[in-house]
């Protein structure tokens, strides 16, 4: 009778989890054990830091947005205020490009919120 392999499943699953573990120092690349553990704590940190992304790349809005509306004498809540009673309905990250990018639609942005603040 034929001899019987057997493992190929668990091989193929280390082999994958060594594979993500590529780049790591130490041990941590190549033994299996090590490797699983260092494997499950990044892809941990992964979930986490996707959610985190979100958050960050909202706050750097706002202080982008903060800093040119001050350049026109309006604080960040004032500006958001006159944008929103004026019916201007551009999301943080467009706002915060035109005032890196386009100095001049900002500013037709300002004069919005602030003819806005008046008329209210």
């Amino acid at each position: 009778m034929a001899r019987v392999k057997r493992g190929t499943t668990a091989h193929a699953r280390q082999r994958k989890v060594v594979g993500m573990a590529k780049g790591y120092r130490g041990r941590s690349k190549n033994c299996f054990r090590i490797a699983l553990q260092r494997v499950e704590k990044a892809l941990q940190y992964a979930y986490r830091d996707r959610r985190t992304r979100k958050r960050d790349f909202r706050a750097l809005w706002i202080q982008r947005i903060n800093a040119a509306a001050r350049l026109y004498d309006l604080t960040y809540s004032q500006f958001m205020n006159g944008i929103h009673k004026a019916g201007i309905d551009v999301d943080r990250k467009v706002m915060a490009d035109l005032a890196v990018r386009e100095p001049a639609a900002f500013k037709a942005l300002v004069d919005n919120a602030k003819a806005a603040l008046q008329a209210s």
